[in-house]
């Protein structure tokens, strides 16, 4: 699989000056944790689900997450466990299919073998789980249930914690539960693929819901507890994990009222341009803004409840020319002594050892996600990333 590996060749070489790599499921961690993308989330008691994942591949999706929690009700759960098993059945019979990286979203530890065990060969198609909750103490069960499950099944299978308990939110807490999270998942490095940040939990807590045109970094508490996951989570001296972005609630997107538009051309000029840009920003202008300040606070990929913020979060994922350049030049080798540097784009200055990090966090996220060309801008990304 690759992004934007559902678009025609010929558009993706007018787009792109570097294309996105291929990988799949067997790829090394580091590039599958950076590759996440739009995460789409699923309730796993969807009746036709496998031929929703076949769909989604198909419209670029490469990360999913089919969900037992808090998207099915408790009645629900049994008959969620069962459609997962039959679907993943139905999905390891299509020889051939494209599929993208599945993980299962359980409540408890016990559910991590038992799945693995009814899935029997069709375990092969399962990348990993989701933990809900996370904390060192109901975390440390999760981790070795995975362990388990992975010698019994053969199939090395990945972790995802999400950060969204009370304790975190909490400022007398907080540190605290951060140092233990910390040590649950150290302990588990290798099985740990990234760390899923649950905002909506964050914001239950105080009774509190952020508005369509508000992003996650307006509720300053909520802010404040991204900043300290990043900071002491997401450092970039080899240390720190993936932190995903959290979950956009609004999926209100008018398409019809500019799809065909963006169809028009991805290369349109003058008022066409303008008008196109107009309707993505009154359309999705909290979206875009709060993945660009995910990207912005250290964040990578996104967690997405719905198929039309996938286009958005991947678009905005793609390395412009410009920071492609900047990256480049800050990590040649005679560049190895430091200094400064003037940008290619003679707009800004390149300081080599602390662009450094930023640098490589570049040059990886251009791997899988490629680099556009100078005269591509965002929008020509997402309508050529929106599906037919």
């Amino acid at each position: 699989m690759r992004h934007f590996g559902h678009i025609a060749p010929e558009v993706r070489q007018r787009l792109f000056h570097q294309e996105s790599c291929e990988f799949s499921a067997d790829s090394p961690a580091r590039l599958l944790s950076a590759a996440l993308g739009a995460t789409l989330y699923s309730p796993a008691t969807r009746p036709r689900l496998a031929d929703d994942i076949v769909k989604q591949a198909k419209n670029g999706v490469v990360s999913m997450v089919l969900c037992l929690e808090d998207s099915i009700g408790d009645e629900d759960v049994a008959a969620g466990e069962e459609n997962l098993v039959r679907q993943f059945a139905d999905l390891a019979g299509r020889a051939g299919t494209a599929l993208p990286l599945l993980f299962v979203r359980v409540r408890t530890p016990e559910q991590i073998p038992d799945l693995v065990r009814r899935l029997g060969p069709a375990v092969r198609l399962l990348s990993g789980f989701v933990f809900p909750k996370f904390t060192e103490e109901r975390g440390i069960p999760f981790l070795e249930a995975l362990t388990a499950a992975e010698t019994a099944g053969g199939r090395r299978l990945f972790g995802m914690p999400v950060l969204e308990t009370p304790e975190l939110m909490y400022r007398e807490s907080r540190v605290d539960a951060l140092e233990g999270i910390a040590r649950a998942v150290d302990k588990y490095r290798d099985r740990v693929l990234a760390l899923r940040l649950g905002v909506t939990d964050f914001c239950s807590a105080y009774g509190l819901r952020r508005a369509p045109d508000m992003t996650a970094y307006d509720v300053q508490i909520v802010a404040s507890v991204i900043a300290d996951v990043v900071n002491m989570l997401g450092r970039a001296d080899g240390t720190g994990y993936t932190v995903t972005g959290p979950v956009w609630e609004y999926f209100r997107v008018p398409e019809r009222m500019f799809k065909p538009m963006l169809r028009t051309s991805p290369f349109l000029e003058g008022q066409a341009v303008e008008l196109r840009e107009k309707l993505i920003e009154h359309a999705m202008d909290g979206l875009l803004r709060e993945i660009s300040l995910d990207h912005a606070n250290g964040l990578l990929g996104k967690t997405c409840i719905h198929p039309s913020h996938v286009p958005a979060v991947h678009a905005l994922s793609v390395v412009s020319h410009e920071e492609y350049s900047d990256a480049v030049d800050i990590l040649r080798p005679e560049r190895g002594g430091g200094g400064v540097l003037r940008s290619q784009y003679t707009n800004k200055m390149n300081e080599v050892k602390p662009h450094r990090a930023w640098a490589e966090r570049t040059m990886l996220r251009a791997e899988v996600f490629g680099v556009a060309r100078e005269d591509v801008s965002f929008v020509d990304l997402l309508a050529a990333g929106i599906p037919g």
